[in-house]
């Protein structure tokens, strides 16, 4: 397996707890922990393959769950042990989310594959990882699977911020110039998809999808306004979210989806 280079470059210099942490990166981690709180039981055991520095990891953990975390790039991992508490019945390796052999089947009740897929360019790689994941869960256990979303990336870094040079993407052929789907590579760092692409990736796997909700809305489109509110209008604003995450209207606009499903 070839290690993406990229990858480890982005991931030892970016920040990824503050970005989870301001108030409009706070609204993915929520809205993922208010799904995991549905499903997740006294006792349960938790894999986390893709764990960043940890913050889902510790989170359930300082709840009382044994949590197990694979991670792959070095300086996630130093952080990630940094951050251990005492109390915390916690474990992290390094490993890839392609091969857990290391880990034997049927083994955790909740599986979060939270940033890995963000990464995987070819289907055969993706499958591969969710395959991985579900093999790992226990029957009648949960997979959290993240994506990044291509519209909602590409009207906030492309339209609406600058960042991205649609014009320039199409040319390059990054962009198709009619339905504006996206075509990631692995220096782009993050696979950018549809709701349609996912369906697909997901019909060969004998497994039953619990929920499909937007984990951060159009709270990366407008970060700004989401910062700059109260805490009343934060709450507010958060109800809002969360009332509305599964709508299929306005699933498009999200920058994150979380797919969540039962094997």
């Amino acid at each position: 397996m070839e290690t993406n280079q990229y990858l480890i470059n982005h991931y030892s210099s970016f920040n990824e707890d503050a970005r989870l942490m301001s108030k409009h990166g706070s609204v993915e981690f929520l809205t993922t922990m208010r799904y995991i709180d549905k499903y997740i039981k006294p006792d349960d055991r938790v894999l986390e393959i893709g764990a960043g520095t940890g913050r889902y990891s510790h989170a359930l953990a300082r709840q009382g769950y044994a949590v197990d975390a694979v991670e792959l790039v070095e300086h996630n991992i130093e952080m990630f042990r940094k951050n251990i508490q005492p109390d915390e019945t916690i474990t992290v390796t390094q490993g890839n989310a392609l091969d857990l052999s290391d880990f034997s089947d049927n083994q955790y009740d909740i599986t979060l594959l939270l940033g890995p897929l963000y990464h995987l360019y070819t289907k055969e790689d993706k499958r591969q990882a969710l395959s991985e994941a579900i093999r790992v869960t226990k029957q009648g256990g949960v997979i959290f699977a993240a994506h990044v979303i291509s519209d909602g990336c590409l009207l906030d870094e492309g339209f609406n911020r600058g960042n991205i040079n649609v014009s320039e993407y199409i040319e390059k052929g990054l962009i198709d110039p009619e339905t504006f789907a996206s075509r990631s590579q692995p220096k782009d760092l993050f696979e950018l998809v549809r709701k349609e692409d996912i369906d697909e990736l997901m019909s060969v796997f004998p497994v039953s999808r619990l929920h499909y909700a937007a984990s951060d809305g159009c709270s990366l489109f407008m970060r700004e306004a989401v910062d700059a509110m109260d805490d009343e209008t934060f709450e507010l604003y958060l109800k809002y979210h969360f009332a509305t995450c599964e709508r299929e209207d306005l699933l498009g606009v999200t920058s994150h989806v979380i797919d969540i499903f039962q094997k």
